[in-house]
């Protein structure tokens, strides 16, 4: 071993766990050496990409269409696309030059240099995923039987000369000090910053898809070396990767401290993503003071058998089976405990996690069956769908519950006995005082009624088909459904096809064309009744969530029955004008509904986040009810919703490391008490600068986008806009005051370039529907704009406030081919009509509709080839099914169609738009809104919005 045992121990080595094991002699007490290669536990390995190796000890052709006097220079022979002009092809203007991919060479000189010590050249950034790619240094032996921490930094010479070799100035750089306290740890690992100017310079959309920067945490500040110790930025993200250590510092920035998290998200094995670890041995190490959970970055001491909480500093026991594999019956290596190499991890709780045995999904049905539902097809529509995903409903134990109830002027309950093949009807008059008019039979098992619900389904449209009923009682239907479901909790799903007018929680249409565009157009944002919220937070006590389906062709108020998702953790789905005699508005629906019923649920659930002494949580953003002051409850947790929590600091922080912990108790669907833990570690610095380069300009837009709708309920729309631009302005005057130090007004606007798309979000925030000025926009869709902006995870969110624009007509000959992640995208474009041309085909989408513009000049080839039509003359504009034919270029267009309805979280299906650009002035209107660098009903070019930030940073 090449070092002297103290007296009284011996070593011996344990080849299963490539280990010394310590005995001291007179006692018989083990302890264990961490392994020189430590292994990290993987999740699933048929789907877990391998970890990265340790650190050793010392295609298609391509078819451009040009403009309609180039169609002469075509050949003649059918399917040949090549030019005859003179041998050669024609040269394409600059914009339309092929753009490299994100990623490559062209545009790593651009992109942040983020330095991490101790990382050689090319794998210097691969810690900015996560900020978890440390080399992996041989474990440090126990001196004497001392159990130590390990593993190390950089030399200081080397790390000093790396900095020295990047020219590092100012505060963005040179000092050897940590934060205060910070004895113990390696040299301070600092974000380089790189200043520039934003005036003149066309913003680079493609670093919207960069990762956050990274968390330049020591590495010894992790118990293990695992690649997986910090969360992925879709689980949880932080708006700084560095702490600031006072709250003074944080307001000097004028940076906001926020978490953004989606902790149910989805998990797609065709992007890579791994499924959460489950440690189901119900071991569960808690602090007994702070009640965090035992994670990555913890420290072990007392030769291993006692851990140091990272939050709060007290010393626990290891329990006893931490040690122990019970499934084998032998002793366990520690070191490969999956709580302790990820960061995001889900214990199986065992009963006293549970106040109640686990409670069965539970699916109540309130279905609109007046006449406007009827005609649209609704009614149809959804009893196809809800019969085509009884078996996708999740029933894994055969527990799962259902009730339909039918809604109108009265009540129409419909009871299922187990065993029938026909189900009966039972009508309720009395909206007033609501009751059930059957105990039993009204809320079935899925399994034992199965035949019965089916041909009740089946059945459903014909029972209403004759109906002329005009009213909607859905407030009392939604009490009726909270009856049937309350004593168990579930989720109510509503779906109404016309404005609630009678019974409790009555609307009248207040949708006043004389408010829009005016102070008093705030008041149409705000829920009209107390009801829906009352009743929300009742349905929340009873762990009943509320899902609304809206598909009135008139005014909805979605205002007011939005509130019911809002505060009992449901979601709000709108279908404007929604007729199901048309494909797509049948497509969408029937897709996004299935969905949605087969989606596996947290059930029950309550989220808290702890963090290291001093830091508190003072605001929170998202669908749930706060039910002390910093516990969410959610009867429901639905996947891929995101929530945002403002962090305040209440002390100093001592240390070099902070940590945050999110932990959603929940039930799953399948009867199981879980707990889903996610950890993040985090450096403190006491310099602005460093604040600056830490960050993250998605999480920072996630957050402005939840304060500025939060300012548009309390305030007025206007008042929510300058939310937007003045937190921009402030960072920015900041920034130049006291990091680049220039004084004065200033021709320039600096920047640092990990925050350069920053002002070009708030831009797009400023411009999109849910905000923007303008009295042509209906309150229902500007309602429904603001649930989306309050709860897509940030990857759809940033999409939906910067849509993506591609040129399809003569993108790089890959494009719409498959590639090793899947379909090859174009490159992306700058949002600006100035990229438009006569000639082209171009795609633009903000993750909710897909937009497909066609010049007027399009050659009938490529309208031929795409739409299977003779001429741009005969194409008609609108919603559109795209065909499928046998050419490569519309094979092409319709793979990149269906990636970008693939490539967001969550269920939504993109309705797919043909516009012409010298035709329906409403539609070609709507998609030029999108493209939020130009001028648009009186809101200044992205150019000029910069103006107006750089006169308020030089004010």
């Amino acid at each position: 071993m090449g070092e002297q045992l103290p007296a009284g121990w011996e070593a011996r080595w344990d080849q299963q766990n490539q280990a010394y094991i310590y005995t001291e002699q007179s006692t018989g007490q083990q302890q264990w050496e961490v392994p020189t290669q430590p292994s990290f536990p993987s999740q699933d390995q048929s789907s877990a990409p391998p970890p990265p190796a340790a650190a050793p000890s010392g295609k298609a052709g391509r078819r451009q269409y040009p403009t309609a006097q180039l169609q002469s220079m075509y050949t003649a022979q059918p399917g040949s696309f090549e030019y005859q002009n003179q041998g050669q092809q024609p040269q394409q203007p600059q914009h339309q030059q092929q753009q490299p991919a994100y990623g490559d060479a062209s545009l790593s000189s651009a992109a942040p240099s983020f330095f991490t010590p101790g990382m050689a050249g090319g794998d210097a950034g691969a810690g900015a995923q996560g900020g978890a790619a440390y080399p992996q240094q041989p474990m440090q032996q126990p001196q004497g039987g001392q159990f130590q921490q390990y593993g190390g930094g950089a030399p200081v010479d080397q790390m000093s000369n790396q900095f020295n070799q990047m020219n590092m100035a100012g505060g963005a750089g040179g000092y050897t000090g940590g934060a205060p306290g910070a004895g113990g740890f390696e040299q301070k690992q600092l974000h380089a910053i790189n200043t520039i100017n934003l005036i003149g310079m066309q913003p680079d959309v493609r670093g919207l898809e960069a990762p956050p920067p990274p968390y330049l945490i020591p590495q010894s500040a992790s118990v293990t070396q695992s690649p997986y110790n910090q969360p992925d930025p879709s689980y949880q993200r932080c708006t700084l990767t560095t702490m600031p250590a006072t709250q003074s510092l944080l307001n000097k920035s004028k940076l906001p401290l926020a978490l953004v998290m989606a902790p149910y998200r989805s998990v797609r094995e065709a992007d890579g993503d791994m499924p959460v670890p489950v440690v189901e041995d119900n071991v569960i190490a808690r602090c007994r003071r702070c009640r965090a959970y035992i994670n990555p970055f913890v420290t072990f001491i007392e030769g291993g058998n006692r851990w140091k909480c990272c939050l709060c500093g007290l010393s626990n026991e290891v329990p006893q089976l931490f040690d122990w594999d019970q499934a084998e019956g032998k002793p366990a290596d520690r070191w490969a405990r999956k709580e302790l190499n990820h960061s995001v991890v889900e214990f199986i709780a065992p009963t006293e996690y549970m106040v109640r045995p686990p409670q069965p999904p539970v699916y109540a049905f309130v279905i609109d069956v007046s006449q406007a539902a009827v005609q649209s097809g609704m009614v149809a529509t959804a009893a196809q769908t809800i019969l085509e995903n009884l078996g996708n409903l999740p029933n894994a134990d055969n527990r799962t519950k259902v009730a339909f109830i039918g809604v109108s002027t009265s009540l129409h309950f419909f009871s299922l006995p187990p065993g029938a093949t026909e189900a009966s009807m039972l009508v309720v008059s009395d909206l007033t005082d609501v009751f059930l008019p059957k105990p039993v039979d009204l809320l079935v098992n899925l399994t034992e009624s199965r035949t019965a619900i089916e041909s009740f389904l089946a059945r459903l449209p014909e029972m209403f088909s004759d109906s002329f009923t005009v009213g909607n009682a859905l407030g009392s239907a939604l009490q009726a459904a909270h009856q049937l479901i309350g004593k168990i909790g579930g989720k109510i799903i509503a779906l109404t096809a016309s404005l609630p007018t009678l019974g409790e929680g009555a609307l009248k249409a207040r949708d006043d064309p004389k408010l829009l565009g005016t102070s008093k157009e705030s008041s149409l944002l705000t829920s009209a009744s107390s009801f829906y919220k009352s009743f929300a937070i009742e349905c929340s006590k009873a762990q009943v969530a509320v899902d609304m389906f809206l598909f009135s062709a008139t005014y909805t108020d979605v205002a007011s029955l939005s509130c019911l998702p809002r505060y009992t953790a449901g979601q709000t789905y709108l279908y404007p004008g929604f007729n199901a005699s048309r494909p797509e508005d049948a497509i969408k629906f029937g897709t996004e509904f299935g969905k949605v019923l087969s989606q596996p649920l947290g059930l029950e659930a309550v989220i808290r986040v702890r963090a290291s002494r001093g830091i508190r949580m003072s605001a929170f953003h998202g669908n749930f009810f706060i039910r002390s002051t910093d516990l969410l409850a959610l009867p429901v947790v639905p996947l891929d919703q995101s929530y945002v929590i403002e962090l305040q600091l209440e002390d100093d922080l001592k240390g070099p490391v902070v940590v945050l912990q999110t932990a959603i108790l929940h039930t799953t669907c399948y009867g199981e008490r879980r707990i889903r833990v996610i950890t993040q570690a985090m450096p403190v610095t006491d310099t602005v600068g460093e604040l600056y380069g830490s960050a993250d300009q998605v999480a920072i837009a996630t957050y402005l986008a939840n304060k500025a709708v939060e300012k548009s309920m309390n305030g007025s729309l206007d008042d929510a806009r300058n939310v937007v631009t003045n937190a921009l302005s402030s960072m920015l005057s900041v920034y130049k005051n006291q990091v680049t130090s220039s004084a004065g007004a200033s021709a320039q606007l600096a920047i640092p370039d990990n925050l350069k798309l920053l002002p070009l979000l708030a831009c797009g925030l400023v411009k999109h529907v849910g905000l923007r000025e303008g009295a042509s926009i209906p309150p229902d869709l500007r309602s429904y704009a603001q649930c989306l902006l309050t709860t897509l995870p940030s990857q759809s969110l940033i999409s939906y406030i910067h849509p993506r624009f591609y040129s399809l007509h003569n993108m790089p000959p890959d494009a719409g081919t498959i590639g090793e992640h899947g379909v090859i995208l174009p490159p992306t474009l700058n949002l600006t009509s100035e990229r438009l041309e006569r000639h082209g085909l171009f795609l633009i989408e903000d993750s909710q509709n897909i937009f497909l513009w066609v010049g007027h000049e399009a050659v009938p080839r490529l309208v031929q080839d795409v739409f299977d039509l003779p001429s741009y003359a005969d194409l008609v504009g609108g919603k559109f099914t795209l065909p499928v034919l046998d050419n490569p270029f519309n094979q092409r267009v319709n793979a990149i169609v269906a990636k970008t309805r693939e490539l967001r979280r969550g269920v939504y299906r993109p309705h797919l738009y043909v516009v012409k650009s010298d035709a329906e002035p409403a539609l070609r209107s709507w998609a030029l809104s999108l493209l939020i660098e130009d001028r648009m009903d009186g809101m200044g070019s992205y150019a000029q919005y910069l103006t107006t930030v750089k006169g308020k940073v030089n004010g």
